[in-house]
């Protein structure tokens, strides 16, 4: 390929300078962030500078991973000169919009021009510019036309090997399906699901004593960004409500409960859906009002769930729920008097359906209609007296109160996956915008040649290489101490989402007309993309109330 010059590309030493001015700057905005809210007993009162202050330690982390991973890419002479151009160009690509945030919140952090400029001098930003110039875009550009997009990014033998055979699945299960099961609002197929198990996905970091293949969270992530790289809805999400539940289970479950649901979610034979939104409650989930009380049916001890539940995905096919009710009637002891049921119930394949128990407790659904991120449906749920035993609140006795906690717990993990699901989103978006532009011609030329084409390729590779860095970082973490790595993942996810949503809008511009069209997958990529920043945590709350609170609190 011949390199396009007119501006010399920062060298991976200078990259190096600029996260360490990233960091400087970022310290001394934290350190005033936390006097001005208290150490974050006033977030509410400073919503946006906290939100700016979550941002940008994202875009620092991130930033310092994409380097951290380039160096041992060259220590494991894996590195090219491909790779450090675009890890540079995601540098920068993450320097940009960190330094317009913080230069925004200057005045609320009490730091004037003089003060910004030694924190983060003039030298910094000009490497930045740099990093993000025409001339090292557009190179990455037209690598990326070569390519088709492609993901080649070097990993260890056994990780390669995980991607390489979901990849293959992907390519021959997944993506021959994935227009019809979006343009039909079909449910994901029983053979899907069905090769998935027979492969072990769902058992990924289930401990092996409980049936699980026990890979870890890379191995995961891997996993959840290829299926997504193929159809986020057909393959892509069918892992992370296992996964919540499993995770639930691994952190407070009794060891009958381990024994028993933790080989069926490993096995597959058993599909989950969650349960916790509510029609009136979203974010604020200490608030959910769907009550269960103690009850006997037919001799049986147990628990009587009333009440309604909103966006539960996947509940018709699902074969039980991971559902929060409140345990205690004081609704003042908010979050304390929520637990975590596990509520059985009959699989459905159809947009609604309606049990009833033999004791005449009543379990209803109805998918919503959404104009994206189809295939598993995402129901308003109705229950009415439904008995679920005594033995499936998680944790039993212990588990009384504890329900949001351990739910939260499931949710760091299905933040982790949410991260992995967008970048592989924004992967199959960049794939499929490559193959169209390096086909399509306007004004006697394929439009892959002209400089806008390159540049705006280029920048949706160096995005995803950022946040693939963070996300992978934080899968390690993961491993090694769930409870430390929950900010990060929740990090990956904010970043991530975002960068799937930027990526897929701007393919589907490059599409020109037929982006708008069905007949092209960029659509369907565009629409998906939509719904990230939203589930596993809606975009505010991650900024506010878990990275916010977590670097503010210090």
């Amino acid at each position: 390929m011949t390199e396009i010059s007119a501006t010399a590309q920062p060298t991976l030493d200078e990259a190096k300078q600029l996260v360490a001015a990233m960091t400087t700057l970022l310290e001394e905005a934290v350190g005033r962030a936390r006097e001005i809210t208290e150490r974050g007993k006033t977030i509410d009162d400073n919503q946006v500078l906290t939100s700016r202050i979550s941002y940008a330690s994202t875009e620092t982390i991130a930033a310092h991973q994409v380097l951290v991973d380039f160096d041992e890419l060259a220590a494991a002479g894996k590195a090219t000169p491909e790779y450090e151009r675009l890890a540079v160009a995601a540098v920068g690509e993450l320097a940009n919009p960190f330094y317009a945030r913080l230069g925004a919140a200057a005045v609320d952090l009490g730091l004037d021009d003089a003060a910004l400029d030694a924190l983060y001098p003039v030298s910094a930003r000009a490497i930045a510019r740099r990093a993000s110039s025409q001339s090292v875009m557009r190179n990455i550009g037209r690598t990326v036309c070569e390519t088709k997009g492609s993901n080649d990014l070097p990993i260890d033998e056994l990780h390669e090997q995980v991607r390489g055979q979901v990849r293959e699945f992907a390519a021959n299960e997944v993506m021959p399906r994935a227009e019809h099961i979006h343009r039909t609002d079909d449910l994901v197929p029983e053979e899907l699901i069905d090769g998935m198990a027979e492969l072990g996905f769902f058992g990924l970091s289930i401990p092996e004593e409980y049936g699980g293949i026990e890979m870890g969270n890379l191995a995961m992530i891997l996993t959840t960004e290829e299926l997504s790289r193929a159809s986020l809805a057909g393959a892509g999400s069918l892992i992370t409500r296992p996964e919540i539940l499993a995770k639930a289970l691994l952190g407070g479950g009794t060891a009958e409960q381990k024994s028993h649901w933790l080989p069926q979610l490993a096995s597959g034979e058993t599909m989950v859906g969650i349960s916790v939104t509510e029609p009136d409650y979203g974010s604020d989930v200490a608030s959910i009002k769907c009550r269960a009380d103690k009850g006997t049916v037919d001799g049986v001890e147990g628990w009587l769930i009333n009440g309604a539940k909103a966006w539960c995905t996947f509940a018709g096919r699902a074969n039980v729920l991971a559902l929060l009710a409140r345990t205690d009637p004081d609704i003042s002891k908010g979050q304390k008097g929520l637990s975590l049921f596990i509520v059985p119930k009959e699989s459905s394949r159809d947009h609604e359906f309606d049990f009833v128990q033999p004791g005449g407790g009543r379990l209803s659904g109805k998918a919503d209609a959404t104009p994206g991120y189809r295939g598993m449906h995402s129901y308003t749920v109705m229950l009415e007296n439904y008995f679920v035993p005594i033995e499936n609140i998680v944790g039993g006795e212990e588990g009384l109160g504890r329900g949001f906690y351990l739910q939260m717990a499931g949710f760091a993990a299905g933040r982790l996956q949410t991260a992995g699901r967008a970048c592989g989103v924004g992967q199959g978006a960049l794939e499929e915008t490559a193959k169209y532009v390096v086909d399509r011609s306007q004004f006697n030329q394929p439009i892959s040649e002209f400089q806008l084409t390159q540049f705006n390729l280029g920048r949706m590779a160096a995005k995803i290489a950022g946040a693939r860095a963070i996300t992978y970082a934080a899968a390690r973490a993961y491993d090694v101490d769930p409870r430390g790595a929950s900010t990060l993942a929740s990090q990956a996810k904010l970043l991530a989402c975002d960068v799937a949503v930027d990526v897929t809008r701007e393919g589907q511009v490059l599409h020109g007309g037929w982006g708008y069209a069905e007949e092209y997958p960029i659509s369907r990529y565009t629409v998906d993309a939509t719904v990230l920043p939203i589930f596993e945590g809606v975009k505010p709350i991650l900024e506010l109330k878990v990275i916010g609170r977590a670097i503010l609190a210090g």
